[in-house]
């Protein structure tokens, strides 16, 4: 039986483990990247495990989410980050260079390549046939040192294309309409491989557009072949030296199938409050807007604007809607200046933003209260925008361009009849790439510094002790469905000045839910949280964590877990333990919890069912799923501690 894409890449990565669905593996990582919110973390964990320089091929550290630096703690931030880069030997791209995962697809991505990035969208790399998966920063941290990553050998499900986009249809609508069919838990544990006849009709940019999203299913990552529209991508690049041919075979076995009709796709845009909240825009057109975002590392590269300012060509934004293009990269916004699209966008009523994350995140571009924001971003949970109640649709860039024109959703098809001479912009690639962000990225032999600035907000890696064989404590708070990242930690500007000081940044933990939770975990003696389903779905940060680990929590109760949450959460000692429907509902908010078993003899033996007991009253079971390694770190009281004690066991040896 032949290989599918992904075995070819694991298994020309594999250090330990067979390649068989469900089962763990450790693979080499040949790049690595992080941003200014994950990566301070990563570099303090990076220096605590005592290592002198990484061990990648490619070590990215991007300054892409507070490029504004609004307070002095950011400027910090980034001023040790270029220290750290320049002292471990990473690449350092400045702030205002782009987005991360658009500034490593201009320079660093290539086929066949393992990428592990502390962002959740880092599969963006799968549209160039570069397996790339999001972790938390320690991950990353420890790849950088040379570690193997571990993960479970996923579902690869095979998602075949036939026919071909019609006008008005993007790539955007490609991963929309799977999103619309299935859910943002569809893909846990699963990849999502892209083959058939209608891949071949897809430019290597719009496949990037469909695996950064293909995240809002959950999945592992997403991957398309490397094949002649790859190729065509790097040689634009002017780096033809990185194509490789890589393709699955003919007779590759999946475990499951999907076709994607792009023929019959008409535009598609994700509802409030979440990603999977599709429809047609015909069913909501009319409604109000007054606020169109283009940008972001979904739809922010010169491809995505480039449609935008044709439809823009001598009209104007609606004067009741704000409309703001914030490119993806420095080169995009050069590209558009050189070609005399700025100013036609400016001239359109169009605010031309820096190349950053900062609206995603809500650090920037807040909606106003009570109001529409239609944005060509990858998630729309509630509170993301910076506003708690907000209204966020997710499009393609050429309905925001129609509903910034008229002032509410439109599909771009009904606009096209309305006004004379608008024609559907299609895909168009520059003749060639031209400023490639090199004057912005400081390469390892131009490091600036030669050890680590740290200002006074930076603090040290706070450090579990081992697990104990005793886990009592309360219910400290029980949530509901789908609780994201975002909602533990927000990743708002009045937040993330914290990142790299855990005792502060640890105050916000889960107050988008309960403002009392910090301060009442931090009086507790331990305790836990319950959740409902999907518990952590969103962004890698392992603040929500960390931050929960810094206050005592002990374990978290949920009925399911998010992939990269859970990774998190063992990787700073805390257990991921699920429980069922009715343990679930019985659970009341205050109720003490004690885990009867001996917790450190029921991780170490293997054990998987532990017997909880709720105020003294009445028993349920809880499962870990966890296998011998993701035990270990457990045990020890999470990955830094347990990698470290490795590294001085290795030391000790050598002596």
């Amino acid at each position: 039986m032949g290989r599918t894409l992904t075995e070819k890449i694991l298994e020309d990565h594999l250090v330990d483990g067979d390649i068989e669905t469900g089962e763990e593996v450790g693979i080499e990582v040949d790049q690595t990247i992080a941003h200014d919110l994950t990566g301070t973390m990563a570099w303090l964990q990076f220096e605590a495990l005592g290592l002198d320089e990484v061990q990648v091929e490619v070590a990215g550290q991007h300054c892409d989410h507070q490029t504004y630096q609004p307070d002095y703690k950011v400027s910090d931030d980034h001023r040790f980050l270029r220290s750290a880069a320049g002292t471990y030997g990473a690449y350092f791209a400045r702030p205002g260079t782009g987005i991360l995962h658009q500034v490593h697809k201009e320079n660093f991505t290539a086929p066949g390549k393992t990428l592990l990035g502390a962002d959740s969208h880092t599969p963006t790399a799968g549209g160039l046939g570069c397996l790339g998966i999001g972790t938390g920063g320690l991950d990353v941290a420890t790849a950088m040192g040379g570690a193997p990553y571990y993960l479970d050998v996923p579902e690869i499900v095979n998602v075949r294309l036939e026919g071909e986009l019609p006008e008005w249809s993007t790539a955007k609508d490609v991963i929309l309409e799977l999103l619309r069919r299935y859910s943002v838990k569809f893909g846990v544990g699963k990849v999502f491989e892209y083959t058939g006849p209608g891949v071949e009709t897809l430019s290597a940019h719009e496949r990037t557009v469909i695996t950064n999203m293909g995240t809002e299913l959950g999945a592992t990552t997403s991957i398309f072949p490397s094949d002649e529209r790859t190729k065509e991508f790097f040689e634009r690049l002017g780096r033809p030296a990185d194509y490789v041919e890589l393709v699955p075979d003919e007779d590759a076995d999946y475990d499951e199938e999907i076709v994607v009709d792009l023929s019959d796709l008409e535009p598609l845009i994700s509802c409030p409050s979440m990603p999977d909240n599709v429809v047609p825009v015909r069913e909501v057109a009319g409604t109000e807007t007054d606020q169109v975002l283009v940008g972001s590392c979904t739809n922010g590269a010169y491809e995505d604007i480039l449609p935008v300012a044709k439809m823009l060509r001598d009209r104007e934004v609606a004067k009741q809607t704000e409309m703001i293009v914030a490119p993806g990269s420095k080169q995009a916004s050069e590209m558009l200046a050189r070609n005399g699209l700025t100013a036609e966008l400016m001239a359109a009523g169009v605010n031309i933003s820096e190349a950053t994350c900062g609206a995603c995140i809500g650090a920037g571009h807040v909606p106003a209260s009570d109001s529409v924001s239609v944005r060509t971003f990858n998630r729309n949970f509630e509170g993301r925008s910076g506003m708690e109640d907000d209204a966020v649709y997710l499009c393609s860039p050429e309905v925001a361009a129609a509903t910034a024109l008229t002032g509410e959703i439109t599909d771009p098809r009904d606009l096209a009849d309305e006004l004379d001479g608008l024609e559907a912009p299609g895909f168009e690639y520059p003749e060639r790439y031209i400023g490639a962000s090199e004057s912005d990225i400081i390469m390892p032999d131009e490091a600036v510094d030669d050890g680590l600035v740290k200002g006074p907000n930076i603090d040290e890696v706070p450090l579990k002790d081992p697990l104990g064989s005793d886990l009592d404590g309360p219910a400290l708070l029980k949530m509901p469905d789908n609780i994201t990242t975002d909602h533990v930690i927000p990743a708002t500007q009045e937040v993330s000045v914290y990142r790299s000081n855990v005792p502060k940044l640890s105050e916000f933990t889960l107050k988008r839910v309960d403002e009392t939770f910090a301060s009442r975990a931090a009086d507790a003696d331990g305790g836990f949280l319950v959740a409902g389903e999907n518990y952590g779905q969103g962004s890698s940060r392992e603040h929500a964590a960390l931050c929960p680990m810094y206050l005592g929590i002990h374990a978290v109760f949920a009925q399911s877990f998010a992939r990269i949450h859970k990774s998190n959460l063992i990787n700073f000692g805390l257990l991921p333990l699920t429980i069922d429907q009715e343990t679930y509902d019985r659970i009341d908010q205050g109720d003490d919890i004690e885990i009867v078993d001996d917790a450190v003899t029921a991780v170490e033996s293997g054990q998987e069912t532990f017997t909880i007991r709720v105020n003294d009253d009445w028993e349920a079971e809880a499962h870990l799923d966890a296998n011998e390694r993701e035990r270990e770190l457990l045990a020890a009281g999470g990955k830094l501690p347990h990698t470290r004690q490795q590294f001085g066991d290795a030391v000790d040896e050598e002596a």
